[in-house]
């Protein structure tokens, strides 16, 4: 019978392990994702008030909300995921 490998993995192994994807850090990654979500927004705004006063395409308008739409359930979607990591975490047996 063949016995199963164990794999022990520390947090210095998996922050290098993370460093190695050319990710950079988590929070700049956030950061970034945060500050596309906004200019999302502020794009379809743009679009909306464009269209509302006759000098823009409906079509753009209706694309760049679909866009940010799309961008603000993502980001919420990743929100959920953290603080449910987080209450895991504190649930954690010391």
């Amino acid at each position: 019978m063949t016995e199963i490998p164990s794999i022990t993995i520390t947090p210095s192994t998996a922050a290098r392990a993370y460093a190695r994807t050319g990710a950079g850090d988590f929070g700049s990654a956030l950061q970034q994702a945060l500050e596309t979500a906004v200019g999302s927004g502020h794009q379809a705004d743009t679009q909306a008030a464009r269209a509302l006063t006759g000098s823009g395409n409906l079509t753009d308008a209706v694309t760049a909300l679909s866009r940010a739409e799309l961008t603000l359930q993502a980001a919420t979607a990743v929100r959920d995921r953290m603080v449910q990591a987080y209450q895991d975490i504190v649930k954690m047996p010391i």
